[in-house]
């Protein structure tokens, strides 16, 4: 079956795919206008009514037509252009990625130009060579496995709490943020401007530090912070005495790292007086399994850093305010990796590290 107007023939199961072609949100509005330029002709729409209604010109509606006359429906398809011959073949691409995982001679890692000299291209070659791979040599994270002998029960045991929290219970993620600096910084920052970021002067002056301790529910994202001018079992002690009255005659579950304070005899002995409160410790060199490090991470870039404080009080201030808004647009932090992927994730890790050294 076919479908004739005006002497220009479409076939039918070409018609339908051109339709198609139409509805399509991913394919490229260049073919969208070449299905619009055929099934409008097959419709008996001349070319010069057709380039006026679609803003193109008349020798383009001529092309295309010419073009599904000539090859059908594959004609309309945009068809790969030879370009000029390839300079860089894949064995000098080859050659680049191996030499840039090696390290130089001289220095820690290979710019652009150093490594360009070496292999004989242009930086930019190497630059697009680096930028196809996913190769950046200027970057570099850091990274350390935790040797807790017990890590896999202490990891287990916290990822257990976010992924399945017991029930009625309150999971706490807590911890301090000790030395914050009241930064001021020397001159005024000038504001953001259409084109021109924000700036400040580099330097500064010291007007003291504080320490927050925060404890960050699971469940909701709401944190309860406290300041102490210092991070020793005392404060901590009272940061749980807090806690206590914040949440009275909750069953709660504190994950806390491993740093001394959170261990002294006295902490100890007030959980045992508080038997509600149980504490589960993260394994060492392990903080990252704590939640509460990545909301510090959020207060850190969006109320401190760039931040300028005369005193410690106005310091306190700010990020109490910064607290009370988090709080009435608080979301959790979804904890979504199971431990086998964890263990999955570390294993690889090592058997890198035993490889390259």
């Amino acid at each position: 079956m076919t479908y004739m107007a005006s002497k220009f023939v479409v076939k039918e199961a070409d018609r339908v795919a051109l339709e198609g072609w139409l509805r399509s949100p991913t394919l490229p509005q260049a073919w969208a206008l070449r299905a619009k330029i055929v099934l409008a002709s097959a419709a008996g729409e001349g070319p010069r009514e057709m380039a006026r209604r679609l803003e193109i010109s008349a020798n383009t509606v001529c092309y295309w037509r010419s073009r599904y006359r000539r090859e059908g429906l594959a004609g309309l398809k945009t068809r790969a252009r030879s370009g000029r011959p390839r300079e860089i073949t894949e064995a000098k691409e080859r050659a680049v990625i191996a030499a840039t995982m090696r390290p130089p001679p001289t220095g820690t890692h290979w710019s652009t130009r150093s490594l360009a000299r070496k292999m004989g291209l242009s930086h930019m070659a190497v630059q697009r060579i680096w930028n196809k791979h996913g190769l950046q040599p200027h970057r570099v994270e850091t990274f350390k496995i935790s040797r807790d002998p017990d890590f896999d029960r202490k990891m287990a045991d916290v990822v257990g709490l976010y992924l399945d929290p017991p029930e009625r219970a309150l999971v706490l993620c807590v911890d301090e943020k000790t030395q914050i600096q009241a930064l001021n910084r020397t001159q005024p920052i000038l504001p953001l401007r259409p084109g021109i970021p924000a700036r400040m002067t580099h330097d500064y002056q010291r007007n003291g530090t504080t320490s927050l301790f925060a404890a960050l529910e699971v469940a909701s994202g709401k944190v309860h912070g406290r300041f102490y001018p210092s991070h020793t079992h005392v404060d901590f002690l009272a940061f749980l005495d807090s806690i206590a009255k914040r949440y009275p005659r909750r069953e709660i579950h504190l994950i806390c790292d491993n740093y001394g304070t959170h261990k002294h005899p006295k902490v100890v002995a007030w959980l045992e007086a508080h038997p509600r409160f149980h504490i589960h410790f993260t394994p060492t060199s392990a903080s990252w399994l704590n939640l509460v490090e990545s909301w510090f991470s959020v207060l850190t870039r969006q109320a401190i850093r760039r931040g300028s404080f005369d005193s410690v009080r106005r310091l306190e201030r700010a990020i109490t305010k910064y607290i009370a808004e988090w709080n009435q647009h608080a979301e959790p932090f979804r904890w979504t990796m199971p431990v086998r992927e964890i263990r999955r994730k570390i294993r690889r890790v090592k058997a890198i590290s035993v490889t390259e050294h």
